[in-house]
């Protein structure tokens, strides 16, 4: 759950608010931390909420029995394509390098146009300043183009970050470096 409790609260608004905006929910199927909590928040609202789980982290009892589906995959390879294949859009939260891993791979996809949907974080107290900070200075840099960064919406409220993500338009250059 991370060390500030504006996390936990964040992330159950989270998933109530995209219940109420009449979206449901992929995620990787767990009961524990934030992604759980998200859970319970999409389904408190009547959701109906997919959960991706590998076999592995299901035998250590944390897959999430409450949700609408679990589905079970062998590898987490395939636990994130098919997460990716169901979701609409990707969404992170606070969270660690599996978090950082996954939100980096749906940018990367995007930008090299293995799929056109939106990304955001949802920036609760700061969390991902930093990381906005440096983003920007990848930009600066050279390394990345401020159109690739601009299809990352970033909002610390949850209804504002998916009104923005609801705007996303694909980029259409066919050139992406």
């Amino acid at each position: 759950m991370g060390t500030c409790e504006d996390y936990k609260e964040a992330a159950y608004n989270f998933g109530k608010t995209l219940a109420e905006r009449g979206h449901n929910l992929v995620y990787g199927g767990g009961k524990v931390g934030l992604m759980g909590t998200v859970a319970d928040g999409a389904m408190s609202a009547g959701a109906q909420v997919t959960g991706i789980i590998t076999e592995k982290l299901k035998e250590k009892e944390v897959g999430h029995h409450g949700i609408t589906e679990l589905i079970t995959v062998q590898t987490m390879h395939q636990r994130k394509q098919m997460m990716a294949e169901h979701a609409d859009a990707f969404v992170a939260l606070p969270g660690g390098i599996g978090t950082f891993e996954e939100l980096f791979e749906v940018l990367t996809w995007n930008q090299l146009k293995y799929h056109q949907k939106p990304c955001g974080i949802l920036n609760v107290a700061g969390y991902y300043d930093d990381l906005a900070r440096f983003l920007r200075h990848v930009v600066t840099e050279g390394f990345l183009k401020d159109r690739h960064l601009q299809s990352l919406a970033i909002d610390s409220d949850p209804t504002a970050l998916l009104g923005k993500m609801s705007q996303y338009v694909p980029d259409n250059t066919e050139k992406w470096l």
